[in-house]
């Protein structure tokens, strides 16, 4: 596996930086004011844009998060270049051999994105998530194991709950890409929605962690900051979504994501292989997990940050039982290669 050169890596780090300040930029134009509120012992830091009616007040993120606050103060200086963001994008695809996602998933990401999708603690998940780590862990992915049909997005329950804000209608920012978009009632609760879908069967679909009873398995839940759209409970997916990544997708100009820290996406995606039916369709994605969550490994090992690898395999473990006995079975299914990478960086753990 192949290290990308410097110079690139010094470009994509500019680039999310210049895309966060861009974004912050058309989220929170210079006539509003930001404010801290106070929610269950923490502040946060919220947004009041002054109209006719009054104040209109949206949610910007924890005051803890030293990226946002360093923003919030020196919001008035943030300046923009569209054209050189997209000059960046287009090198780092032709010339440095990073990923983006296919034009299609762009768009949808980049709609809900506008939207405030990620503003609101979402976490883009899946395959177009792993298209993101070419640029996070500064190596070269192969194209192979980044072919989807469908995007997915997740969010805390509680986050949801508590931001006291929301996306527009979810169903109008896909319309905005694709009229053709439908929202799928759910199998659970005919009157909720977690997955949308277009003509040509492209997949958009909400998920939500439960680490409750198996009661709320197959009933969607209903979350307040996502437009209408419900959310899917998965077991382990909280695991997955904790303290997630912000970056940038190359698309266009540069899209703002949140997407799981790499080393929790690679041992989700062995305790997800472990899971799948055994049909021809879930032979292919858990294929796809395996070579996934392997080719993490081997990155994580080249780019010498094993340790934090044996920190997130290590919490996964302690989980108990399932978790043990689902991580057991996806290593053993693991490609060569990802499993010398896996045992590389954990040395003696289980």
């Amino acid at each position: 596996m192949r290290e990308i050169d410097l110079v690139y890596r010094t470009m994509f780090a500019e680039l999310v930086q210049r895309s966060l300040d861009s974004q912050f930029q058309a989220d929170f134009p210079l006539e509003g004011r930001f404010v801290t509120v106070p929610v269950k012992g923490r502040n946060y830091w919220y947004f009041d844009l002054p109209s006719p009616e009054g104040d209109k007040r949206r949610y910007v993120g924890p005051e803890a998060d030293l990226e946002i606050t360093k923003r919030v103060v020196a919001f008035r200086k943030i300046k923009d270049s569209l054209k050189e963001r997209r000059k960046m994008v287009s090198t780092l695809l032709r010339s440095g051999g990073m990923a983006g996602p296919d034009r299609f998933a762009g768009d949808v990401t980049e709609a809900l994105a506008k939207g405030g999708l990620f503003r609101l603690r979402a976490v883009l998940v899946g395959t177009v998530a792993f298209q993101c780590y070419c640029g996070i862990l500064g190596v070269r992915l192969p194209n192979t194991a980044m072919q989807t049909g469908d995007a997915d997005y997740a969010q805390d329950f509680a986050i949801s709950d508590e931001v006291d804000d929301s996306l527009p209608p979810i169903l109008d920012l896909l319309q905005s890409v694709d009229p053709t978009f439908r929202a799928v009632p759910h199998q659970g609760d005919k009157a909720k929605a977690a997955t949308f879908v277009n003509a040509s069967d492209y997949r958009v679909e909400f998920l939500m962690g439960n680490r409750g009873s198996d009661d709320y398995i197959g009933k969607p839940s209903p979350m307040p900051a996502l437009g209408g759209a419900s959310a899917e409970p998965l077991r382990f997916l909280d695991y997955l979504i904790y303290e997630p990544v912000r970056t940038v997708m190359l698309h266009k100009a540069g899209v703002n994501v949140n997407v799981p820290a790499p080393e929790r996406y690679a041992v989700h995606k062995l305790i997800v292989a472990s899971r799948r039916l055994t049909n021809a369709l879930g032979r292919a994605k858990r294929d796809k997990d395996l070579v996934q969550a392997g080719l993490l490994f081997e990155a994580l090992m080249v780019t010498r940050q094993g340790a934090i690898l044996a920190d997130a395999y290590q919490e996964a473990w302690d989980r108990g039982p399932s978790w043990q006995e689902a991580i057991r079975k996806g290593t053993a299914m693991l490609p060569k290669q990802g499993y010398a990478a896996l045992h590389a960086c954990i040395g003696d753990l289980p």
